[in-house]
């Protein structure tokens, strides 16, 4: 019994490293002093020596019978070496911003993939801690690339914080790529003095995917189906228009547009169908394995080496690996072993929605997916793979869920519907785009665009049933808690039948929903004035009860309404807005553009 729980444990090696790894980077990050660091290094190194002499004295002195004692020591370890990690990541970064303080012009180097929209080119330089805009004529008159060095004159501006509530955190977002300066120029202020200057890998990975783009570009004459194609088979997404990224995402299927583990999977299913062959002695089953995955690793080179691609070809490469040697291999294990890889090489990893929705997604259809598929037999062929369909949407929208709600603070109703309308789409576009690309075939392209305005049509089409999605939806880190804990406990207490966990679980969702009733009935009863901080324009918000009466410059669709003042409004849980103008109301707009951002109760 003893031997068959070591062997448990063992097989899950890499969970039992991740969690304290995680934690370690979570403390990490509440560190903000340099001299705490050093004594963690200083204790990181007593303990590895020590966990070192107790493996090679481990029998003579009788360290099996402190077998939880050691196990504790070596978490704690790992903890320490993420936090470790997640410092080393972030001083890397760390500059002295008073050195260019008596300096007119700094270089600075291009380390990401620029992005051209609206005559604008907008970049990272990271050793700068500076998001860096430039406004150009045309994208020809100025070419900025990945790796570029360029000269430009010294007026970065801090980053602000939050101006309204509710707002889209822009600051915390990019401290968590150590961005915290940002500066808008002239095209006439750039020098441009070298280029390649950045990792070659990278570099070439950027490069061949801009070719990639522009062979699509040259082929697929519709610009929507043509950004479709970028995101969905590339992971280009500067071109997509935002109303098509509003349909996918209030049908549930913006996974789609997200090139992730269903990508890099389809293209592992044809490939292992393809090579079908290459079975039975040992040298050709190591060659399949090793065709397979280095095609998947071109593929993530192409897509940019985004997160999610990389996360899926570790995950994939191990799941072959272990295959080859005839060896189980866990699934939670590959996946911790993913994660972990992915933040050794970047702990900001962790804070980043995409990477946590990934991987809980992942986790959904691992541990949900054959609950839900056994809970009802279906003896038919192809009603049983519908079944199945039906249950992997379901296990991945339930794992990510209070993350989706807590982020994007809706929930589509129809993901069901509309995650099986698309399988057979989508899967048909990454193949013939796929096509498309090796084989440089462009008299595909007016198939592939019929097919990308089917399937627009169609989410189109059931994203105007009503009530196809829930928006509104605000709940605090609290009550994300609360309903994370018991999803998770009412599941395994369903799976388990386990009466007393699922009375827990039912308590925690009485309490939740509570919460949410006293919000409601608060938001019934409240009077409030918000003044907007907005960058050009003016907006002061009358509230009472779910009623606002908005005096703005402002109207229901601009940027600056959407972005800074609907979300404060939703929040509020504001179903009726009234716009007035400010000339008519006697409130003249250069008070209301000297207001600060506050929220003032009226009393």
């Amino acid at each position: 019994m003893k031997a068959q729980r070591d062997i448990q444990l063992a097989e899950i090696a890499f969970v039992r490293i991740l969690i304290p790894f995680i934690l370690g980077i979570l403390i990490g990050e509440q560190m903000n002093t340099s001299r705490l660091t050093s004594w963690i290094l200083f204790s990181t190194i007593i303990s590895l020596t020590l966990l070192t002499l107790v493996n090679i004295l481990y029998l003579k002195i009788k360290a099996y019978k402190f077998k939880a004692a050691i196990g504790l020591a070596i978490g704690l370890t790992i903890a320490l070496i993420g936090t470790l990690r997640y410092h080393s990541n972030k001083f890397r970064f760390h500059i002295d911003n008073q050195k260019y303080k008596y300096k007119k012009y700094i270089k600075i180097t291009v380390t990401d993939e620029p992005i051209f929209r609206k005559k604008v080119w907008r970049f990272r330089a990271a050793e700068n801690q500076l998001m860096v805009s430039i406004k150009v004529q045309d994208s020809a008159s100025l070419k900025i690339e990945y790796g570029d060095q360029l000269v430009i004159p010294i007026q970065s501006k801090v980053i602000t914080g939050v101006l309204n509530p509710a707002e889209f955190d822009y600051k915390t977002w990019l401290a968590r790529q150590q961005i915290y300066h940002q500066t808008f120029l002239q095209q006439a202020q750039i020098i441009k003095l070298h280029k390649n200057l950045g990792n070659r890998i990278q570099a070439y990975a950027f490069k061949l995917r801009r070719a990639q783009v522009d062979f699509y570009r040259k082929v697929i004459k519709d610009k929507d189906c043509f950004s479709i194609a970028a995101t969905l088979i590339l992971g280009y997404r500067a071109e997509l228009a935002q109303d098509t990224f509003d349909v996918y995402a209030k049908t549930g299927t913006i996974h789609v547009l997200s090139v992730s583990g269903m990508h890099v999977g389809l293209i592992y299913i044809i490939i292992d169908q393809i090579m079908f062959y290459m079975k039975g002695k040992r040298w050709l089953s190591v060659l399949k394995a090793s065709v397979i995955i280095t095609l998947i690793w071109f593929y993530a080179l192409v897509t940019g080496f985004s997160p999610s691609v990389l996360r899926s070809a570790v995950m994939l490469s191990a799941f072959i690996l272990t295959k080859l040697l005839n060896r189980h291999g866990n699934s939670y294990n590959i996946i911790s072993f993913a994660a972990f890889c992915l933040l050794v090489y970047d702990p900001f990893l962790i804070w980043d929605a995409g990477f946590q929705l990934s991987f809980l997604a992942v986790l959904g259809l691992i541990y949900l997916q054959p609950i839900i598929r056994q809970s009802y037999q279906v003896k038919n062929k192809w009603l049983e793979k519908l079944w199945s369909a039906i249950a992997m949407s379901t296990a991945a929208q339930i794992a990510t869920y209070p993350l989706s709600i807590y982020y994007f603070h809706q929930f589509p109703v129809y993901f069901l519907i509309s995650n099986l309308f698309i399988i057979v789409p989508s899967a048909l576009l990454m193949y013939l785009g796929i096509f498309m690309l090796v084989f440089r075939i462009e008299t595909l392209a007016p198939a592939f665009e019929l097919l990308v305005k089917f399937m627009n049509t169609g989410l189109g089409m059931i994203a105007k049933i009503p009530f196809a999605n829930i928006t509104g939806i605000w709940i605090n880190p609290t009550q994300f808690f609360l309903l994370s804990i018991a999803l998770f406990l009412l599941i395994y207490a369903l799976q388990h039948q386990l009466k007393q966990l699922l009375l827990v679980s039912l308590l925690l969702f009485l309490i939740f929903q509570s919460s949410l009733s006293y919000q409601k009935y608060q938001s019934k009863h409240q009077k409030l004035i918000i003044c907007f901080g907005l960058p050009k324009n003016y907006a002061l918000a009358l509230i009472s009860g779910t009623k606002a009466i908005l005096i703005t410059d402002l109207d229901s669709g601009q940027r600056d309404f959407l972005i800074h003042v609907k979300p404060a409004l939703d929040q509020y849980k504001i179903v009726e807005i009234k716009f007035k103008d400010a000339n008519k109301t006697g409130v003249h707009p250069s008070i209301l553009k000297k207001i600060k951002a506050s929220l003032i109760p009226i009393h």
